[in-house]
């Protein structure tokens, strides 16, 4: 359980940022997550997103590697070296790279794990749950 920063109540986790430059994956995500109860939030870049984990109450982020101004392993990077309580976040990494150069490298960013699009909505929803431990 985590608590809102506005407020001070406790709530349940479900709150999922999904880092990705492509409106339709962010989209196809959202109704992933949404049908599995979980709140959405968006970001088109690792820029965006920093600003929105380290100002909300977000329990996973869902990451692309490939976007403009901050890749998602520069952005895993940072938000793993902020001092911040964000810096322990569950990342998932959700790529068209395939390659294990590219696994490694999120892995050392902090990508807790690395999927390959294209992703069953299912097994979206599945690894979210599972990285928030909210059964769905």
């Amino acid at each position: 359980m985590t608590t809102n920063s506005q407020n001070g109540a406790a709530r349940l986790p479900g709150r999922v940022l999904v880092v990705d430059d492509s409106s339709l994956v962010r989209l196809y995500f959202r109704e992933a997550l949404g049908r599995a109860g979980f709140a959405v939030d968006e970001a088109i870049n690792g820029i965006e997103a920093m600003e929105k984990v380290l100002a909300g109450d977000i329990d996973l982020v869902i990451v692309d590697i490939n976007m403009p101004r901050m890749d998602g392993v520069t952005f895993l990077r940072t938000l793993r070296r902020s001092s911040s309580a964000a810096a322990m976040l569950p990342a998932l990494v959700i790529s068209t790279e395939a390659g294990e150069d590219d696994r490694e490298q999120a892995r050392a960013a902090g990508a807790n794990f690395y999927l390959v699009k294209p992703v069953s909505q299912e097994d979206v929803a599945r690894y979210a749950a599972a990285l928030t431990g909210l059964p769905r």
